[in-house]
């Protein structure tokens, strides 16, 4: 079986020049980063929390050891 190749040809546009749009502002993108940390931040700390309640309810306690360790960072304020 043949390797099929793929080729690009560019054609030179004869029109008038386009501008390019400006960037997205500063502070929209420091605001998105943000909510986005929020939302990635409580997503983890739920997650330990199911699985730190989830050893205490099996009676596992090195799951209990790694997983407080692991929730005292999400509560150190």
């Amino acid at each position: 079986m043949k390797k099929q190749k793929v080729v690009y040809r560019f054609c030179r546009y004869k029109g008038e020049k386009l501008h390019a749009r400006k960037e997205i502002p500063y502070e929209l993108k420091f605001s998105a980063q943000l909510l986005l940390d929020e939302i990635c931040f409580n997503w983890n700390k739920q997650k330990i929390v199911e699985k730190l309640n989830h050893s205490i309810e099996t009676g596992n306690k090195n799951d209990f050891i790694s997983f407080s360790n692991a929730y005292k960072q999400f509560v150190w304020e």
